[in-house]
């Protein structure tokens, strides 16, 4: 017999150990906007939110068929539909990489495809490996199961690429999986064949499979090009994570996948770990599912084109403002839709923190972007680059008067 005779309730360890950097950092912040100036934010990583980007017609009849048809208003498989993952699978495959509907697992959101993948790979106490600058839902993912991360780092002034001795010097042997990001969020980097295979060859020497974020495939700038993890993967097991949410500008649908890359046979426990994993929610939306098929073989390429003209368009026009600004330097993404900005706290001495910047910003500008110390890259800001041209052009010349207004050059200074 139970011997309580009040409430005493306390957050379970799980829910104790989730913590999302980006929100706690937005949260604590202290801001409080000119309010003689429109507050411009460049920090939401969502591309519909303004208004000015909107997913392809050919996308929205088919989702209107699809809950018309009232086929789909029921449960399906927990992994999907057959017919939606083979619609994934023909999509997802080339003529050097085949997938079928059997290495396909729909999801809740590619979040939900990333989640699922550390949890089947690593037991508590273990690690995966991630990137730095990176997302941070990965460690939140990964900690809030007692999961540990180790960070690897990307290079600057090699458009991010991984520092792979520094990759190979998180190893342990507790690790289970490199995570890679590619195109990236925070850096906008798109990495080309010969990269992708010098990270392969680091997986090969220890035995590790790779988790693939690529929910920004095809999202590059015109002079790159993207190339699945997987296509270059011949004897390396990859889980690649991707989705509807960005390239075709819809994420609240909330539809996810993982596609499985087994080139050696040895996935075989993790496919039935993935797939009891997605019992837990029963899949994700059906009603997206019934209309995957006609949108991921019927949206037109003019769509796609459009839309990587515009973040090119904004990516160079923002590039091309902020590095008149003292004391910052842009680095020119090479896709997605962000770009990273580093700041010269020697020259600008008022602020010993990316947090201190971006908070005086807001105040003085009413301009908001995501301070560093959220990717656990501290010294730099973030810039999403999907507002509508001119707020961005706006956004871009108040950090200039910010900057020139604090800009004391040291060098001149000590001089004189």
């Amino acid at each position: 017999m139970s011997s309580r005779n009040q409430w005493d309730l306390h957050r379970s360890v799980w829910a104790s150990s989730t913590h999302n950097p980006i929100r706690s950092l937005v949260e604590n912040l202290h801001m409080e906007p000119n309010p003689n100036k429109k507050f411009l934010a460049l920090s939401i990583g969502d591309p519909t939110i303004f208004g000015n980007f909107h997913t392809s017609s050919v996308v929205v009849d088919a989702l209107t068929e699809s809950v018309q048809s009232m086929k789909y208003d029921g449960y399906a498989n927990s992994i999907g539909h057959e017919s939606a993952r083979d619609a994934v699978a023909k999509y997802s495959s080339t003529d050097n990489l085949k997938y079928t509907a059997d290495d396909i697992i729909l999801t809740n959101g590619c979040s939900a495809a990333i989640e699922n993948c550390i949890i089947c790979l690593a037991n508590p106490g273990q690690n995966i490996l991630i990137p730095k600058p990176g997302f941070s839902i990965y460690k939140t993912l990964a900690e809030s199961l007692g999961i540990h991360v180790r960070y690897y780092n990307l290079l600057p002034d090699k458009c991010w690429e991984i520092d792979l001795e520094n990759l190979k010097e998180q190893i342990d042997e507790d690790t289970v999986a490199i995570l890679v990001n590619n195109p990236s969020n925070p850096c906008g980097s798109v990495y080309n064949k010969e990269h992708l295979k010098a990270i392969l060859d680091v997986a090969r020497s220890y035995f590790l499979p790779v988790i693939s974020d690529e929910i920004y495939e095809y999202m590059v700038f015109r002079s790159e090009k993207f190339i699945p993890m997987a296509l270059v993967a011949d004897d390396i097991p990859v889980l690649t994570c991707s989705g509807l949410t960005k390239r075709f500008l819809v994420p609240g649908w909330r539809v996810g996948w993982i596609k499985i890359h087994d080139p050696v046979g040895v996935l075989k426990e993790i496919r039935t770990g993935l797939t009891a994993l997605s019992q837990k929610t029963l899949g994700c939306n059906t009603l997206a599912q019934g209309a995957l098929p006609k949108i991921l073989t019927e949206t037109p390429e003019t769509f796609f084109i459009k839309t990587i003209n515009a973040l090119e368009r904004h990516a160079c026009t923002a590039y091309s403002i902020l590095s008149e600004a003292k004391g910052l330097t842009p680095i020119m993404p090479q896709g997605a839709m962000y770009m990273m900005v580093s700041i010269d706290f020697e020259n600008l001495p008022s602020f010993q923190t990316d947090i201190q910047f971006i908070e005086q910003m807001v105040k003085e500008e009413s301009v908001f972007c995501l301070p560093g110390l959220c990717f656990n890259y501290p010294g730099y800001i973030r810039l999403v680059l999907t507002l509508p041209e001119d707020s961005l052009i706006e956004a871009c010349q108040r950090i200039i008067e910010f900057c020139n207004r604090y800009y004391i050059n040291q060098s001149e200074k000590q001089q004189n």
